[in-house]
This record gives C-alpha cells, structure tokens and sequence, in this order.
C-alpha cells in the first residue's frame, strides 16, 4: 500500500483542527460505512466533498453506477467546515490575465460560468429539498480604504457588463444605515449568491447521491490506481478494492502528489481559519451597528469574510498560518480574534467559543481545472476553486459527471477550466512559496 505523499505536516490532516468546528453542533459527521471487500462500480470517485457528492449525485441520476471513496467521513474536509458561502469565484487571476491567456471571448465566458455555478447550487438545493440556513442577497464588498471605494465606482459599468446584474453602490455615509457599521469606506453589493450551512448542504447532497443510488463509503483512503490490461483501473484501499472503467479525483486541498502522481506539484493547499461567537442579543447588535445578515468581504487582499447568521452568531475568517502545529494554531486563532477585535470592537467582549482551519487550493495559474487526467484514459480530475468550493466545486461535480460518460457539457465549460494546471518548482517544499506571497500582500494592503 502507498502511503499518501501530501506536503502539510501531518496534524493538518487529522481531526484536530476541526475539534471547535461551529458545524458539528449542527450535523453530524459519522456514520458512513467503510469499504470492506472487493466490489465493481462504472466510476470510482475519490473525495467526498461537493466535487465528489455532486459527481456521484448526477452520475446516479443518470443511471451509472457510482461509487464514492472517502478517506475520513464525507464532508470533512474543506466542505464540511468553510465559511458558508455561496458566491462569485473560483479563480483568482483577473480579467486581464484571462483576456490575455485564453482571449476575450473566453475571458467573458469565465464570469458566466462563475454566475452559472452559484445559480446551478441554488437550483440544485430547490430541485433537492435541501435545508441549509439559506440567508443573505447576493455578497457585498467592503472597500477598506478610501481608494477602494473609488474603484468599485469606477469597475460598476464593467461589473454590470460581466455578470449581467445592476450591483448596488452603498457610500460611507449609508453603512450604517444598511446594518454595516465598521472600518470601512464604502461597499459594494452584487446580487449573486446566498450564505448557508455548508456541512448541512453536502449531507444533503450525499443523502440524495445515496438515495439516487450511488455507494459511499468513509475511512476508505484510496492507496494505489492501478490501470488494468484490459482497460479500467482498480482503486484499492486498506480494506478493499473498487475495479471501475473510469475514475474521478475530487480531494482538492487535501490531495497526495502520489494519488495519481499526474497531481504532483499542481496545487497549493493553504490554511484559511474562522472563528464563531456565542449568540448575541439584539442590543450586542445594535450596540456595533451590524445587524445585516448579507455575507461579506472586504477588498484586502489578505481578505477578512464575514456573516451574521440567522442565529445571531457572527462568522469571522480570514487566511490562516503557514504551519500546522499546536503553536502556530494558537498563535493564529490569537491572531484571527485581534482582527476581529479590531474591525468590531463593541463586541470586544463577546466570546469566541469555536475556531478551526482547513485548506483551500490554488494553482499556479490561479484558475481551477475540472478535466481529464493525461495519460490515464477514464481518469478525471477537478480541484482549486480559489476559496469559492461551495459554488465552484458544486459545478465541477456535475461537469465532471458529463464528461466521464462522454457528453460535452451543457453549462458553460470555459477554457480556463480546461487549461491543464501547469506545476510549481520546489516540489513538496511549494508551500513556502506563499510566505514571500503573504509578505507581498499584506504590504499592498497597507
């Protein structure tokens, strides 16, 4: 059996960081049963976050046989414990580099394909049944210097064009007003997007995967893809096999440069970290001036993001440390609440009873890949949604389940998802690359 060749320390991929986790008051994670024997399926899916559930839900529904392979439960990883929010993104290089890259008309159809991710999500839970604390209207955007502000003015027209919706320009002096009072310069408010429970959309997804009749197994890492003589590929685990004539690798952050070995180098995990208070009063609400229930953001690029949830408990994360250990989550949790104190200080002394971290992944082209493995006939891959997994990772699911059996995509399926992630250098010591990165913008952000 190979072990698993993945470059954070070994304590990120464990349950410790996930011991405080808000969400676990509100769905639970076990109960998915372990893969024991050996057993055949059409497509074999490793991951079961909203890449994997969204793959095996439509693959299901389309009448082939899928099976979902997890390492831990399903939904523990990214999936189960972000932010909760459904939005606008999936990359970070920006319109001009697009334009550059891949030219304008397909630069245009990128941000289509954003707006037809988070509808796809929106759709996806109505056709679905799904309860998941659906709240907030779109997203707003926080300008923290006054610069900022000037540039959301001067970006409206292009946004408008974009994304085909009238955004909503909110000057200082109407912050408070709109239940948004702190540090900030102005906003923007994009129509596009919800927030949720993010743990309790992917338990939905995979009870209705189940339920279309796609297997699911947890504590089922996958050790070895070994293609076969006559076509198909056998995914074995520590307690079984899956022999399957094609496969889909849907682990993202928590990816193995060995699993396959073409995933080496391609991506980046890096921590993002959020902290959840008590429930407060209407009058701890009011005594700040924040009582919109509109997710948020603001325009650093070291970001803050943000929601005050139904329940009157606020969401607080921002980007994480670049170590995964006992200290540094200690010092980082520290870290998370100072800029918490500082952005909203009448809640000074409100407590912060639940923190914890996960990944998110990047690229080095800072676009995301939903497409075929090299090399491997049968073999998919989607991952690097950039932070945005709620709405992205969804869509890729579903792209993904068209393309295994061979169908082009109905749902817009631009370049930039097509374009094969290219490697970053220094092997598995790439993390590193994001401290002199982290230095940069937290300079720029001044």
């Amino acid at each position: 059996m190979t072990e698993l060749a993945r470059i954070w320390e070994d304590k990120a991929y464990t349950s410790s960081p996930i011991e405080d986790c808000w969400y676990a008051d509100t769905v639970d994670l076990g109960g998915w049963p372990q893969l024991s024997g050996d057993e055949e399926a059409d497509v074999a899916i490793i991951g079961g976050g909203f890449t994997g559930l969204s793959a095996a839900l439509h693959l299901a529904e389309a009448g082939v046989k899928a099976t979902v392979l997890e390492a831990q439960q399903p939904f523990w990883g990214a999936s189960g414990r972000n932010g909760g929010f459904c939005c606008l993104g999936g990359a970070k290089a920006g319109y001009a580099d697009m334009k550059r890259m891949f030219g304008e008309a397909e630069a245009r159809k990128w941000f289509q394909t954003e707006r037809a991710a988070v509808e796809f999500v929106g759709d996806l839970i109505d056709r679905l049944g799904l309860e998941v604390d659906r709240h907030s209207d779109g997203e707003t955007m926080l300008a923290h210097r006054p610069k900022d502000f000037a540039e959301m003015k001067a970006d409206l027209d292009h946004t408008r064009e974009l994304y085909g919706v009238e955004p909503e320009l909110i000057p200082p002096d109407q912050l408070a007003q709109a239940g948004l009072k702190g540090p900030f310069h102005g906003a923007m408010r994009v129509p596009l997007g919800f927030a949720l429970n993010p743990r309790k959309y992917a338990s939905g997804l995979a009870q209705s995967a189940k339920a279309a009749g796609a297997k699911i197994y947890g504590e089922s890492a996958v050790t070895g893809i070994e293609a076969q003589a006559g076509g198909g590929y056998i995914l074995r685990t520590k307690t079984g096999s899956i022999k399957a004539q094609k496969f889909i690798v849907a682990t993202n952050g928590y990816s193995s440069d060995n699993i396959p070995k073409w995933m080496k180098g391609r991506y980046i995990p890096t921590q993002s970290s959020i902290i959840v208070t008590r429930e407060m009063t209407p009058e701890e609400l009011s005594a700040q001036g924040w009582t919109s229930t509109q997710m948020c953001y603001d325009t650093r690029k070291l970001l803050h993001y943000f929601r005050l949830m139904p329940n009157g408990r606020m969401l607080f994360g921002m980007r994480g440390a670049l170590k995964h250990t006992v200290e540094t989550e200690a010092q980082n949790r520290a870290r998370v609440r100072a800029d918490f104190d500082a952005m909203f200080p009448a809640w000074r002394h409100v407590e912060t009873p639940y923190y914890w971290s996960g990944f998110v992944c990047l690229t080095r082209d800072f676009l995301p890949y939903a497409g075929p493995i090299p090399d491997m006939p049968g073999g998919f891959a989607a991952f690097a949604y950039h932070g945005n997994g709620v709405s992205m990772g969804s869509y890729s699911g579903a792209l993904l389940a068209d393309l295994v059996q061979g169908k082009t995509p109905e749902r817009p399926y631009p370049a930039q998802m097509r374009h094969e992630p290219r490697r970053f250098p220094l092997g598995r010591f790439r993390r590193w690359l994001m401290k002199p990165a982290y230095a940069l913008y937290a300079l720029k952000d001044r």
